[in-house]
């Protein structure tokens, strides 16, 4: 159950963090209202695609979450006596 809430919250990070640098949200918040040199910096797009790289390893460690939660349940099922099932069944 663990694993499938962390598996959750890397997509929705990820996937959140892949987007919203490229959206009218990005430009269009608080640090750049306030800051004038914060726009610089957040509209910058070497920023915005290192942000969207951090989304991209979200999302793979979301993938290797699942892979790990199944590879458990695989094991657990094995050391049960249950024979696996064959693939594509």
């Amino acid at each position: 159950m663990n694993r499938l809430l962390v598996f959750a919250y890397f997509v929705e990070s990820g996937l959140l963090l892949l987007v919203a640098p490229w959206s009218a949200f990005w430009e269009r918040n608080l640090f750049v209202a306030q800051v004038p040199a914060a726009k610089a910096v957040l509209t910058n797009p070497f920023v915005r695609g290192a942000i969207s790289g951090i989304g991209v390893l979200c999302l793979w460690a979301a993938l290797s979450e699942l892979a790990a939660l199944f590879a458990e349940r695989r094991q657990a099922r094995t050391l049960e006596g249950d024979p696996p099932r064959p693939a594509g069944v």
